[in-house]
């Protein structure tokens, strides 16, 4: 069997990471940290001729927020009601890739499912322009935190962090792939309420799927049966999703569906790093929409 597009831009990716000191791993664009294993400053550039379609469906989330698992949740929605198969001809993630993708994009037929970890004001112009639908991803900072520094320090060939005390001073900077988690949620929080937008919380997700899918079919305008929700979240589980990981997403596969759990940063946070991060929430999303929805005080705190 042919590897798929999108392993075989991981499996390239990982390749170009064994060569790659950590010191050298980012190129900054516009202010932002980017891994140079998948973005280049020229893709960047072509970044706003990139046509988006009033039918595209775009999922945007800060890094190691559950990305993965809502576009297998979308891919499965579409084949549920067209039963077809959702092919990726490119990898999903809108910003990774050569400069000549967006014209090869204009070939790709309709629905397209296109992932970002970018801030709202750094999304092409025409995302917005032609009201394409926009799910929002959060998961809480702490276990986003963790995940991240696992993701670095288990995958082979990933240049990894001296220490979890390094990696949390590095994402407390800002200082990591895609940038400050805080930054992002501060942006995406202004554009919460936009009528083409909808928030979905990681934490939501693995309490009840059942609701947290017939939420997404609902704004991408998919019309389920109930029966139907219930097969998609059976196949949608973390633990169905690790089982094909490898099949899904190459060897990298079970290290991006390491654990999936909420409030495994208790396993790693010190006093001092747990007191910095319940500081830096309150000081960046405090008293917001998107502060009192992400229910901090239930998964972030004792």
């Amino acid at each position: 069997m042919a590897k798929s597009k999108f392993i075989e831009y991981i499996d390239d990716a990982l390749e170009k990471s064994k060569a790659t000191a950590l010191s050298r791993l980012f190129f900054t664009y516009e202010g932002i940290p980017y891994p140079v294993t998948m973005c280049t400053s020229e893709t960047f550039q072509a970044l706003d001729t990139f046509e988006a379609r009033s039918d595209d469906m775009v999922l945007a989330s800060y890094p190691k927020c559950g990305s993965n698992w809502i576009l297998h949740i979308v891919s499965e929605l579409i084949f549920t009601v067209s039963r077809k198969r959702y092919e990726y001809p490119e990898f999903p993630v809108l910003e990774c890739g050569d400069s000549r993708k967006y014209e090869r994009m204009k070939q790709f037929p309709s629905p397209r499912i296109l992932t970002t970890h970018l801030h709202y004001d750094k999304l092409p112009r025409s995302i917005l322009k032609n009201k394409a639908k926009v799910l929002v991803i959060f998961r809480n900072p702490k276990d986003t935190a963790v995940s991240f520094f696992h993701f670095h320090n288990d995958v082979p060939d990933i240049p990894s962090y001296a220490s979890w005390n390094e990696f949390f001073k590095q994402f407390m900077k800002g200082q990591v792939s895609w940038g400050s988690y805080f930054d992002f949620a501060i942006n995406w929080n202004k554009h919460l309420d936009d009528e083409n937008v909808k928030l979905i919380l990681y934490e939501d997700l693995k309490e009840n799927l059942d609701t947290g899918i017939k939420e997404i079919a609902e704004f991408l305008k998919f019309s389920l049966t109930g029966e139907q929700i219930q097969t998609i979240s059976a196949q949608s589980t973390f633990q169905a999703m690790r089982e094909k990981s490898q099949k899904t997403h190459g060897p990298v596969g079970p290290f991006l569906f390491r654990k999936g759990e909420v409030g495994d940063w208790k396993n790693l946070f010190s006093e001092a790093q747990n007191q910095e991060m319940d500081a830096k929430f309150i000081e960046c999303l405090g008293g917001t929409s998107l502060g009192a929805k992400m229910k901090y005080e239930s998964y972030c705190q004792d």
